[in-house]
């Protein structure tokens, strides 16, 4: 986010907030930001919004861990409300991805920490809402993304019969910064696993938000992989077409659904993954055949999945390009 955040011609950082690193300069947490934030420490939530002025626009991005965003959004609102701020929030969590607090604990099995917002936020990948209905936005997952990139123009032109069967390997970083077995380096390199097959908590938000968007409910039944590389998700999905579906239905439905769909290129093979990493856009692959439709996703889940999504919702939601910072390449050869 701070990334992106350094060249957005729109956006300039008030503060980078951080409980566990509040008082160290950012460059020095991540060097490779050398050059964008020279000089700039992280603030201590206690004293950030200090300093801001009365009445200032102020875009805040959360990316505090699941159930603890909640708590954090709530606090700087408050605050933000009695400084007279202009605030929008989007929330990188799953704390607002559900608008039922119920719903919520029971996949993630604790209570909400600010049910009072929930009514505030709406949930969607941006390609997929063409109006904002609230002032706030709890931004999908990265699995979550990507699968419904390559899912929602299925169910939207009614070609997908029955249940959609997904497979989606994702980098090491989908699991965060902090070293823990799964993303321990010998354990991860030159290898392959699934894990949580047909019970991942994305599944539920998969259903939900595909029936928001279409109307059409469809049933996942998700295995998710840890794959040996850095960043990025790749997606295969596979789905039963009703009788009748002529050839090329599958890539028709999919080059109108996002035909202005900035970030999203429908490709005449299948995606290669280093063409999509370090950058916001999803390449999309598509076989039809003997009834069945295969559609492929590749997104980077840091990106696309995460920070770059995020930021496509905050220049909407500031009624900015929804391209604004976010246009860079691919890294291609990294």
């Amino acid at each position: 986010m701070l990334r992106l955040i350094a060249s957005h011609p729109h956006f300039t950082l008030a503060a980078a907030v951080s409980e566990s690193r509040g008082g160290d300069g950012i460059t020095e947490v991540f060097p490779h930001l050398t050059g964008a934030f020279d000089g700039v420490s992280f603030a201590k939530p206690a004293d950030w919004m200090n300093r801001l002025e009365s009445g200032t626009k102020l875009a805040l991005f959360s990316a505090a861990p699941h159930g603890a965003s909640a708590a954090v959004v709530a606090e700087a609102l408050e605050a933000a409300s009695r400084r007279n701020l202009d605030v929008h929030v989007v929330d990188c969590s799953a704390d607002f991805r559900y608008a039922d607090a119920g719903r919520y604990q029971e996949v993630y099995g604790s209570e909400h920490q600010a049910p009072q917002l929930l009514g505030d936020f709406s949930c969607a990948v941006p390609e997929h809402s063409a109006e904002i209905s609230s002032r706030h936005i709890g931004h999908p997952g990265c699995f979550a993304t990507a699968i419904l990139l390559a899912a929602i123009p299925l169910a939207d032109a009614g070609l997908a019969s029955g249940p959609v069967f997904v497979t989606a390997v994702t980098g090491s970083t989908g699991s965060g910064r902090a070293a823990q077995a799964g993303t321990h380096h010998p354990e991860r390199h030159s290898n392959l696993y699934a894990y949580k097959p047909l019970s991942h908590r994305h599944a539920p938000e998969l259903e939900a938000l595909t029936e928001k968007a279409t109307g059409v409910r469809v049933a996942f039944h998700f295995v998710p992989h840890s794959g040996p590389f850095t960043r990025g998700i790749y997606a295969t999905l596979q789905a039963a077409l009703p009788g009748g579906a002529p050839a090329g239905a599958v890539a028709d439905a999919f080059r109108n659904y996002y035909e202005r769909a900035p970030f999203v290129r429908i490709m005449d093979g299948q995606p290669k993954l280093k063409n999509v990493v370090a950058s916001n856009y999803c390449h999309i692959g598509i076989a039809q055949a003997n009834g069945v439709a295969v559609v492929t996703s590749a997104i980077d889940n840091l990106v696309k999945g995460a920070a770059g999504g995020a930021m496509q919702w905050m220049n909407r939601l500031w009624s900015l390009p929804e391209s604004a910072g976010l246009i860079s390449p691919a890294t291609g050869w990294s």
